[in-house]
C-alpha cells in the first residue's frame, strides 16, 4: 500500500472507512445480479427478467413444435418463431448485463470521488 493510501485511511472517520471497505471487497456474479434489483431501475430489471423467462419458454416451445412439425411450411414457421424468441432473449440479456456493467462503473466512479474528496480534506 502506498503512503497516500495510508494517509487517506488515517483521515477517514468510521463511516467513510466502512463505506470504502465495502467497495473494496470483490463481488461475485450473483451479488452483482442481485445489486441490479435495487435503485430506480428496479422495476425495469424485474420486467426484463420476467420477459427473458417468458421468451425462453417460447423458444423451447418453438423447438418442440419444430421437432414435431409436419410439412415444410410448418417447419419454417416454427424455425422463425424459435429464431425470434432466441434473438429476443439475447437482446434482453444484453440489456441486463449492460445494466450490471453500468452499476460496476458507477461503483468505481463513487470510489474515485471519495478518494478525491479525502485527498482534498487532507490538503486543507
Amino acid at each position: 500500500m502506498s503512503n497516500v493510501d495510508e494517509r487517506i485511511r488515517g483521515a477517514l472517520d468510521s463511516d467513510d472507512r466502512e463505506f470504502l471497505e465495502s467497495l473494496a471487497e470483490d463481488r461475485g456474479v450473483f451479488r452483482q445480479l442481485g445489486d441490479s434489483f435495487h435503485g430506480p431501475m428496479k422495476g425495469w430489471t424485474i420486467l426484463i427478467n420476467i420477459l427473458t423467462f417468458l421468451v425462453t419458454i417460447l423458444g423451447f416451445y418453438a423447438i418442440w413444435g419444430f421437432l414435431n412439425a409436419e410439412g415444410t411450411e410448418s417447419l419454417i414457421r416454427w424455425a422463425a418463431l424459435g429464431w425470434i424468441a432466441w434473438t429476443a432473449q439475447i437482446a434482453l440479456k444484453g440489456w441486463l448485463w449492460d445494466r450490471i456493467n453500468m452499476l460496476n462503473i458507477l461503483r468505481e466512479v463513487k470510489r474515485l470521488e471519495l478518494r478525491i474528496a479525502m485527498q482534498e480534506e487532507t490538503k486543507a
